[in-house]
C-alpha cells in the first residue's frame, strides 16, 4: 500500500473518538480502496467487514468503489419484497462463506489461464451477479480472511478488461496482487479493531466516569505528587478537600509518615490494596476517616482513593475506653484504672515515697434505705468533688466500688498522709446532706499505708490499707488509721484479709476437704453413727488449715454463705456416691453460719438442693449457733420452717455462749441443744459448770430436745454426763475429726459399756 494511504489510515484512526457509522471512516475506506484499484488498474475493489460494535449498523457491511459500486453491494435491489428478502439472505449467505475462506488468491491473468466457475464454488455467487449485470469480470482477486481482534476483513478487487499492465509488468502477478491484498487487508482490520477499542475505552471511560461521580463513598485520584486530581460528588460534599490540593495539607503534621508508609506500600506493589486511619479537623470538630489506597489502573499512574468515616468506631472506642477505666457515675478513675496506677508506681525505679488509703463512707447503706439509690448516687458524686478538692494536686483519688473510694498520695510520708486524712474525715463530717427534707449525718473510716516497694505485688499494699480501714471502722468509725505490722490487732485483721483471699482461690479451685467426728449417744441403743461434718482447708503443700483461721475470714468478708454452700452440696454428693453407708447413718450434722441465714439466695438454693436428694434430707441436721438464732430469729424461724417439711432436724449450737436467756427456746423449736463447750471441758472439778450442765439437761427434758455436751475430753466427763441425763456427748474422748472419705460404713461401735 502506498505511504499516504498508510499516512491517511494513522491520522484518521488517531484523531480523537468516532462513534456509529462516522464518515471518517468510510471516507478512509473509500480512499483506501481508490488506491487499491489505481495501484492494480483494476475496474473495482470492495471490502467486507465483520465486526460487533457501534461501527457499523449491522454484524457485516460492504464497503466498495467503482464499477458501479461494486454492483451495489453485489447486486441491485430487487423490486417486490419477497424478491429483496431472499436477496438479502443470498447476500448473507456470500458474506459468511467468504468469511470462513481461508483460500489463496485466485488471479487470471493470461487469456490461457481464463477464469471458470466451476475451478471454485465460492465465488460462483459472485460470477452470477456481475454476469446478470452484464458485467465480464476477466480478473478477481480475494485476500484470505483477515481477522485482527473482534474484527473481519475480505478484500477483493476485479478487472474487466483482459490486459492489466501493472500486473502483467510483474514476474509473479499472482503474489504481487496476493501480497498488496494482505498488507492492505491487514491495515484495514488493524486500523478498524483500533478504531473499535477507542470507542470501546472511550465508552467504559465514561461509563467510569458516571460511576465514579455516583458513588455513594468519597473517592478521589491521587496523582505521583499526592495531589488530588479528581474527586466525586460525594468528596465534594462532605470533606475539606479540592481539586489540586494534596493530600498532606490536611493531615496533622505528626501523621505524615503514617500517610507517606501507606503511599509506598502501594507505589511499591508490596500491596494490592492499604490503608491508614488519621484524624481531619472538619470546622472545630475533629473526624477519623479511613483513606484506602489502590491502583487506579491508568497511563498516569494514580492512585484511587477511597475515604470511610470512622469517627462513630472511634467515638465508641473512646467511650468503651473510658467506661474500662473510669466510674462513670463519678468521673473517676475505677478500682481497674487505680490498681494499674499503683503497678506503674510499683514498677518506678525512683521508688518515691508514696501513701496508699482506703475510704469507706460510713452508714451508706442508710442513706440508700431512708432516701433511696437516687439519693446515694447524688451523696458519692457530692463526695468524689470534695475529695478532690481536699487531696493535693498530684494526688489520686478513685472510686474501688459502692461506697469505697481509694487515694493515692505522690511523694508523701507518714505525716502529710495522716494529716490528709485527718483533713477529710473533719470535712466530710461537717459535709450537709439532705434529700427531700431528710438529713443525713456523713462520715468516713480512713485506712492509710505506706507503699513498700518490698511487696511483690499491689494486692499487698492494698491489703494492709484496706486492713487499717476496716480497723477504722471497728473502732468507731469517723477516724482513720496507720498501718503498723507490729500492731497485734492490725496483724489480725491482716492475716484474715490473706485468709479471704485464699478462701476464694481455694472455692474456684475445690481446694476443700470433707472431715468428721462422732458424736456418741450415751444412754441410747442406736446402731447407726451420729456425726458432725466439719471442713478443712487443703494448702497446695498437702497441709490442712483449721477452721479456726479462716471461717472467721470468711464471716467478715461475706465469704460464709459459699463456704456452706460448698459443704453441703459435696456432703449430698458423697452421700448420693457412698448410698449403704448413708443408709446406716442414724445423723449426719451440718453447720450453718449466721450469714447464710440472713442470704436470701442462699436459702433458696438450700431448698431446691434438698428438693432433688428426697432419699438422702432425712438424716440432715442443721446447726445455727444461739448467738446466730438470736440476733436473727425471724430468719432462724424461717429456716426450720423450711427444713421440717424435708423432715430434717435442728440443733441450736453452744448453748450457754451467748447473751441470751432461757425464754428464746420457746420461740425456736429444735431438736438438739449443744451446751457450749467451756461448761464441759471441766465439768468433774466446777461446781458452776455442774450446775448450768444439770439445768440444761432439766430444760431439754421439760421442753422436749435433745441435749450434746461438746468437748468431752475423758471418760469420766462421759460418764457424768451420762448419769445427769446428757443424751449426746462429743470430743476428743471419743474420737478427734477424721476425713470423710475414710469412714468404711456407718455402724456404730458403742463408746462407754
Amino acid at each position: 500500500m502506498a505511504d499516504s494511504t498508510q499516512q491517511l489510515l494513522k491520522s484518521v484512526f488517531t484523531n480523537g473518538p468516532i462513534e456509529g457509522n462516522d464518515t471518517s471512516v468510510l471516507s478512509l475506506l473509500n480512499q483506501a480502496l481508490e488506491l487499491v484499484c489505481q495501484r492494480l488498474e483494476c475496474s473495482a475493489a470492495f471490502v467486507l467487514t465483520s465486526q460487533y460494535d457501534k461501527l457499523f449498523a449491522v454484524d457485516t457491511d460492504i464497503i466498495d468503489t467503482s464499477e458501479q459500486q461494486c454492483v451495489s453491494h453485489f447486486g441491485a435491489s430487487p423490486a417486490s419484497e419477497a424478491l429483496f428478502n431472499q436477496h438479502l439472505q443470498d447476500n448473507l449467505s456470500l458474506c459468511e462463506s467468504l468469511f470462513n475462506s481461508h483460500q489463496s488468491i485466485i488471479y487470471p491473468h493470461s487469456p490461457e489461464q481464463s477464469f471458470t466457475a466451476d475451478e471454485n464454488r465460492l465465488l460462483t455467487p459472485l460470477l452470477d451477479i456481475f454476469n446478470q449485470l452484464d458485467i465480464d469480470c476477466k480478473h478477481l482477486a480475494l485476500s484470505p480472511v483477515l481477522h485482527v481482534g473482534n474484527v473481519k476483513v475480505v478484500l477483493g478487487t476485479m478487472c474487466a478488461s483482459d490486459a492489466n499492465p501493472v500486473v502483467s509488468q510483474q514476474d509473479d502477478p499472482c503474489a504481487f496482487v496476493q501480497k498488496l491484498l494482505d498488507d492492505t487487508a491487514y491495515q484495514l482490520a488493524s486500523s478498524l479493531e483500533l478504531r473499535r477499542l477507542s470507542v470501546l475505552l472511550d465508552s467504559k471511560d465514561k461509563q467510569y466516569q458516571e460511576l465514579f461521580q455516583l458513588l455513594p463513598m468519597p473517592c478521589a485520584l491521587i496523582d505521583l505528587h499526592n495531589n488530588v486530581v479528581l474527586q466525586n460528588d460525594a468528596s465534594k460534599q462532605n470533606l475539606p478537600i479540592t481539586v489540586g490540593q494534596s493530600l498532606f495539607t490536611l493531615l496533622r503534621e505528626e501523621d505524615h509518615p503514617l500517610l507517606l508508609d501507606t503511599l509506598h506500600i502501594v507505589r511499591e506493589g508490596i500491596l494490592r490494596q492499604a490503608w491508614c486511619e488519621v484524624p481531619l479537623r472538619n470546622g472545630v470538630q475533629i473526624y477519623w476517616y479511613k483513606f484506602s489506597f489502590c491502583h487506579a489502573l491508568n497511563k498516569q499512574q494514580q492512585l484511587l482513593l477511597m475515604i470511610e468515616d470512622v469517627t462513630e468506631r472511634y467515638r465508641l472506642a473512646d467511650e468503651l475506653s473510658f467506661h474500662s477505666n473510669y466510674d462513670v457515675l463519678t468521673g473517676l478513675p475505677n478500682r481497674l484504672q487505680f490498681e494499674n496506677m499503683l503497678e506503674e508506681l510499683l514498677k518506678d525505679e525512683e521508688h518515691i515515697p508514696a501513701c496508699i488509703a482506703f475510704l469507706d463512707l460510713d452508714q451508706f447503706q442508710v442513706v440508700n434505705d431512708l432516701s433511696g439509690h437516687q439519693a446515694g448516687d447524688v451523696l458519692l458524686q457530692q463526695v468524689a468533688v470534695r475529695l478532690k478538692q481536699l487531696l493535693r494536686k498530684d494526688d489520686v483519688v478513685a472510686r474501688l466500688g459502692g461506697d469505697e473510694f481509694g487515694l493515692l498520695m505522690h511523694y508523701s510520708d507518714t505525716a502529710s498522709a495522716q494529716q490528709v486524712a485527718k483533713r477529710i474525715c473533719q470535712q466530710l463530717f461537717d459535709h450537709e446532706f439532705t434529700w427531700k427534707g431528710i438529713k443525713h449525718n456523713i462520715s468516713a473510716s480512713i485506712g492509710i499505708a505506706k507503699v513498700d516497694y518490698v511487696d511483690s505485688d499491689i494486692y499487698g499494699v492494698m491489703s494492709k490499707a484496706d486492713a487499717a480501714c476496716r480497723l477504722a471502722k471497728e473502732e468507731g468509725r469517723n477516724r482513720w488509721h496507720f498501718y503498723n505490722p507490729d500492731d497485734p490487732q492490725m496483724h489480725m485483721m491482716y492475716n484474715q484479709m490473706l485468709a479471704s483471699v485464699d478462701i476464694t482461690g481455694a472455692l474456684a479451685l475445690n481446694q476443700f476437704e470433707l472431715f468428721y467426728q462422732l458424736i456418741e449417744p450415751l444412754d441410747k441403743p442406736d446402731t447407726g453413727i451420729h456425726m458432725e461434718i466439719l471442713l478443712r482447708m487443703v494448702q497446695s503443700d498437702g497441709q490442712y488449715v483449721s477452721p479456726g483461721v479462716f471461717l472467721p475470714a470468711a464471716e467478715r468478708y461475706n465469704l460464709a454463705p459459699r463456704v456452706d454452700r460448698w459443704v453441703i452440696d459435696n456432703l449430698l454428693k458423697w452421700g448420693g456416691n457412698n448410698l449403704a453407708i448413708w443408709e446406716q447413718l442414724s445423723m449426719v450434722s451440718v453447720n450453718l453460719s449466721a450469714m447464710s441465714l440472713a442470704d436470701n439466695k442462699f436459702m433458696t438454693w438450700l431448698e431446691m438442693r434438698l428438693m432433688v436428694e428426697p432419699e438422702l434430707v432425712s438424716k440432715l441436721c442443721f446447726e445455727i449457733t444461739e448467738t446466730a438464732a438470736v440476733s436473727q430469729l425471724d430468719q432462724a424461724t424461717g429456716l426450720i420452717e423450711l427444713l421440717r417439711p424435708f423432715g430434717c432436724k435442728i440443733a441450736l449450737d453452744d448453748f450457754g455462749s451467748g447473751f441470751s436467756s432461757f425464754a428464746y427456746l420457746k420461740c425456736l423449736d429444735v431438736d438438739y441443744v449443744k451446751i457450749d463447750g467451756q461448761f464441759v471441758v471441766n465439768l468433774c472439778e466446777n461446781r458452776s459448770d455442774k450446775a448450768i450442765v444439770s439445768a440444761i439437761c432439766q430444760l431439754g427434758k421439760d421442753m422436749g430436745f435433745e441435749v450434746i455436751a461438746e468437748f468431752v475430753e475423758n471418760t469420766d466427763i462421759g460418764v457424768y454426763l451420762k448419769n445427769i441425763g446428757v443424751d449426746y456427748a462429743q470430743g476428743y474422748a471419743i474420737n478427734k475429726p477424721t476425713r470423710l472419705a475414710e469412714l468404711q460404713h456407718g455402724l456404730r461401735t458403742p463408746w462407754l459399756t
